[in-house]
């Protein structure tokens, strides 16, 4: 029906039309009541008191509410020290992860470059067959990688799937008209990479940073294969220590625990610390990236 006199339309929605909203709405938060209920609950136990974590008496809302367990952890210098390893291996790994990533699939995506698709047969044939744990942790360790930071840094340098998003964006999204004009101007590869190519690709790049920064962030298996010292340990290994073995390892950093009740308290409540601690920085980051995160999807995985 014609509405104000602007002229703008508005559009009388039918009855299936309301109906699926509802349900769409309904759906949406029941999702995210699925979502927050474990995450409340997560940050209730973590500012609770200890004896009422142990207890089982905290829900959604802190009882007795106390920073107590954050001081210990924090004052803990091993956690930081696993906090600032997790970091670093995000930051270095994901600066080589787009490094390598760019670098394989901007040449792929030339039409001019020979032999591209028997390449990419190579890589995708990857993603079908693999060597297997074993093997792959015979090759870190026969290269003198175990027990080192470049352990956690190598081994995944690059995603196939992830190359593929960042190929597929190349081709469909830059006109190939920009690539002859800037050829006919005296541009190389690299100079057509750097300053055409890369300033273009915001949109995928912010998705793969946030793939492998994410990966990084939630590593502990490859910690857990390569790793020996305890100070190049992840923040999601001592996180994994903590929830199996607590106890064991505040007493091997050296925690002081008096009585063995307020010892398993400490540890459950320093257990749910340390989840909140962990999970932080994604929560934090994500909502910055998250539209990046759907543009860049959308266009390089659906084109095309």
């Amino acid at each position: 029906m014609v509405g104000d006199r602007m002229g703008t339309r508005k559009i009388r929605l039918s009855f299936s039309d309301k109906l699926f909203y509802v349900i769409d709405y309904l759906f949406l938060a029941f999702c995210a009541v699925i979502v927050l209920i474990p995450l409340l609950h997560v940050v209730a136990q973590s500012f609770s008191h200890r004896q009422s974590v142990i207890s089982g008496t905290v829900f959604l809302l802190p009882r007795y509410p106390t920073v107590e367990t954050y001081k210990l952890i924090l004052g803990n210098k091993f956690i930081l020290t696993g906090y600032m390893n997790t970091v670093f291996y995000m930051t270095a790994g994901t600066c080589i992860n787009l490094f390598l990533t760019i670098l394989c699939a901007y040449p792929i995506s030339r039409k001019e470059f020979a032999g591209r698709n028997i390449f990419m047969l190579f890589f995708a044939f990857t993603m079908l067959f693999s060597g297997g744990m074993i093997p792959t942790y015979l090759v870190v360790r026969s290269l003198g990688l175990i027990d080192t930071r470049w352990a956690m840094l190598l081994p995944g340098a690059m995603t196939v799937w992830n190359m593929i998003l960042a190929r597929t964006f190349f081709q469909t999204s830059i006109p190939k008209e920009m690539y002859e004009s800037a050829e006919l101007d005296g541009a190389g590869d690299t100079t057509i990479l750097l300053k055409i190519v890369l300033p273009l690709s915001s949109s995928i790049i912010a998705v793969l940073t946030l793939f492998y920064a994410i990966g990084h962030w939630n590593s502990y298996f490859d910690a857990m294969l390569y790793l020996r010292s305890l100070n190049l340990f992840n923040i999601q290994l001592i996180l994994r220590i903590a929830i199996s073995s607590i106890s064991q390892l505040m007493n091997q950093t050296g925690s002081i625990m008096q009585a063995q009740q307020d010892s398993m308290a400490w540890a459950e409540a320093s257990k749910y610390v340390i989840i909140v601690i962990s999970m932080l920085p994604v929560l934090i980051i994500y909502p910055f990236v998250q539209r990046h995160f759907v543009k860049g999807i959308m266009i390089g995985a659906i084109k095309g």
